[in-house]
């Protein structure tokens, strides 16, 4: 067997593109198979002697977060940006996730929760960006495709019901690999960073006379499980776009704990950077796309645009601020009344969780609409890629960061997906209308099993 103490630890693929494990420093503690089997269930559902001793994983990194000895932590791709600005052939652009900028100001002694937005763009242009853009666009988008392909299962029952959501990786890993039955229950759009990179390198690099093939496009991130998700092998729309599926979408994921890392190593002060704003066209998100970070975030975002898409009329306040699926309760249910439909929906973080709904679905014990689904705890601003610093990471701390994310909600006049300019802008000049030809073969994609990893019948794949 090529892992070892496997029942005090969760074993690691040395090629996972996620996580890797120093042997040298672990301390056999267990805290990583703890929070893989209760948290996640992943480290309980499957056998070592049944896959061939190939590790299951779903990247989340929730393992390092909870290693005490940093035996366990994320792959560093930094250096590889730091490479790409150096390259004077090469035009970097960076695209940051809202859970980010609640967080980074933690890296350098600022209260959890901290809106560091403005800085944040700034110490990005230091190192070297040539474009930074708001992934809190592309969550727009994803809402107004999600939202549109909701409406049309609930009115034209042509798929399966409920809808999950597909915005985490992890997530659609773990149905892939243990509930390949619900394949055909996840929603098709893609998430937020997987539409913003081909939109970048297709709708962005023709309005800007750019060559694609120049553009390095870098998404900072809360979460680990990104950087396997821009490796799966469809997330090229780009590519085949132009016909040159050499073309990635999304080029390398670096998230919050390695741009902290990186903006020490080059002494940059960030507490003391004047402020930045994002670039033009791929720059604007609505409070619905900034709410994204928190569980239960893609849910009220996509209510929002659904109420208006199924009435033609604004959502009133108690949409707008839909308490019922806010908090870190570990499954969260509410009913939405949008016309004369009811819409039932559940609101999920951490993939155990999920089994245990899945599993009372299965026993028809409950029936659901629309279901969105997180694996970490209290959704993306619990990201393995979020600071662990001084500030122990408790639920006090989540607080404070899902706090960060509403409060700014709340200021901002531009409440839902369908109001943003820049949407509408994208959508006349170039994808037409949500769930057209063109958004559907760049802006969705399809989903395969992975379930024969369980029984080791082909080869192990980490992607």
């Amino acid at each position: 067997m090529k892992h070892s103490f496997t029942e005090i630890r969760i074993p690691i693929e040395k090629d996972n593109p996620a996580i890797l494990r120093d042997e040298s420093k672990c301390v056999k503690c267990g805290q990583c198979r703890t929070v893989c089997e209760k948290e996640i269930a992943v480290g309980k559902m499957y056998d070592l002697d049944k896959t061939g001793d190939n590790a299951i994983c779903i990247h989340c990194g929730q393992c390092a977060v909870v290693c005490p000895v940093e035996s366990i932590t994320q792959v560093y791709d930094y250096e590889k940006v730091k490479s790409s600005i150096n390259d004077s052939e090469k035009i970097v652009i960076f695209s940051t996730s809202p859970s980010v900028r609640v967080a980074l100001g933690e890296e350098f002694g600022m209260e959890p929760g901290t809106y560091v937005e403005e800085k944040m763009v700034s110490a990005l242009r230091k190192l070297g960006a040539d474009y930074v853009f708001d992934t809190t666009f592309s969550a727009d988008l994803t809402i107004m495709e999600e939202a549109s392909e909701l409406i049309e299962c609930i009115t034209k029952n042509e798929k399966s019901l409920p809808q999950f959501t597909s915005c985490c990786p992890a997530w659609v890993k773990f149905v892939e690999t243990f509930y390949p039955e619900l394949i055909p229950n996840l929603s098709t759009a893609k998430s937020p960073i997987g539409m913003q990179g081909p939109t970048i390198k297709t709708y962005f690099a023709k309005k800007k006379g750019l060559n694609p093939k120049q553009i390095v496009n870098v998404a900072v991130t809360p979460c680990t499980a990104k950087k396997y998700e821009i490796l799966r092998p469809e997330m090229n729309d780009s590519g085949k776009y132009y016909k040159d599926e050499s073309i990635r979408d999304m080029d390398y994921v670096i998230t919050t704990k390695e741009l902290a890392k990186w903006l020490k190593e080059e002494e940059i002060s960030f507490e003391n950077l004047e402020n930045s704003s994002y670039d033009d066209l791929l720059g604007r998100g609505s409070g619905a796309g900034i709410i994204f970070g928190n569980t239960g975030g893609v849910m009220e975002a996509s209510i929002r645009t659904a109420y208006y898409l199924i009435t033609g009329e604004q959502p009133p306040q108690n949409i707008l601020n839909f308490t019922p699926i806010r908090g870190i309760d570990g499954i969260k249910e509410a009913e939405v009344k949008v016309a004369d439909k009811v819409i039932n929906v559940a609101v999920i973080h951490g993939t155990a969780n999920a089994k245990s709904l899945i599993e009372s679905m299965n026993d028809n014990k409950h029936k659901y609409d629309f279901i969105e689904v997180m694996t970490c705890r209290g959704g993306c601003i619990s990201g393995a890629g979020q600071p662990k610093t001084s500030f122990e990471v408790t639920d006090m701390i989540r607080f404070k960061r899902i706090a960060g994310l509403y409060n700014k909600d709340n200021t901002i006049k531009i409440k839902s997906s369908y109001e943003n300019p820049d949407i509408k802008q994208v959508y006349k000049e170039f994808y037409g209308s949500p769930l057209s030809d063109l958004a559907e073969s760049m802006l969705h994609t399809a989903y395969n099993s992975k379930n024969y990893m369980l029984n080791n019948i082909l080869e192990n794949e980490n992607i």
